[in-house]
């Protein structure tokens, strides 16, 4: 791998940001000073050092972040705010997307990551990974309305798989669901007359909101965290 791509990949410069460093001799690799950036390394064994920091190298990247209202869950948009607004210059330089989307207003949980496989694995179908929201709704669910919607329901042409609904009360709970369509919440609330208020996500495959990341803000998948997503939500 190129010595700018890496540093690049790794947030720590761009290509052209690469060049001026070891022009500067900022740049040593194995202890020795390079004038060039685009030689060639090896990052799993050669040791590289930027402004006298040494560069650890990690192939792919796992944030979490609590999203506040307002963003949209995608890498660019000419109108709005994205998600990828709430983080720091290194994180926006290492090419992450957001694992699926979260509407404009849905509060929580966004697993951000440049692992496209692992992301892919999540959210295909067939591994029936579980997402949590809590919800707030307009009018009281019944016990018809619970079963309806926990049987599945008609959402315009298209019948969603069975989820979990737990009530705190008759206009507010969680609900599990293993798939994730356009404005499914909304629309399957829709499908029994009522309509969300509030709506927010708690955890994907397993990887629960910390308590403690204050709306805006996120953090580095811990190893734990990191393997469940990348086993596509399932423990090892």
């Amino acid at each position: 791998m190129r010595l700018d791509k890496f540093l690049s990949n790794m947030g720590k410069a761009t290509r052209s940001e690469s060049s001026r460093l070891a022009r500067s001799g900022k740049i040593l690799v194995n202890g020795s000073i390079v004038k060039k950036a685009d030689i060639h390394i090896d990052p799993e064994k050669d040791t590289v050092v930027v402004n006298g920091i040494n560069v650890l190298y990690k192939k792919y990247a796992y944030i979490m972040l609590n999203k506040p209202e307002g963003y949209v869950s995608a890498t660019d948009d000419v109108r709005e705010k994205t998600v990828l607004d709430l983080l720091g210059d290194e994180e926006r330089r290492l090419g992450l997307f957001p694992c699926g989307r979260l509407d404009k207003n849905t509060l929580g949980l966004v697993i951000l990551t440049n692992d496209g496989d692992s992301a892919h694995k999540c959210l295909s179908p067939k591994h029936h990974v579980d997402k949590i929201y809590k919800f707030e709704c307009k009018l009281p669910l019944t016990d018809e309305n619970v079963a309806s919607l926990e049987k599945g329901v008609d959402i315009g042409g298209y019948f969603t798989k069975p989820c979990k609904i737990k009530l705190y009360d008759s206009t507010s709970g969680e609900i599990t669901l293993t798939e994730g369509k356009y404005h499914q919440i909304k629309r399957m609330l829709e499908a029994v007359d009522n309509k969300i208020t509030y709506l927010e996500r708690l955890s994907f495959g397993g990887i629960v909101l910390d308590s403690n990341l204050e709306r805006g803000k996120w953090r580095y998948l811990n190893e734990n965290e990191e393997a469940l997503f990348v086993n596509g939500g399932k423990s090892e």
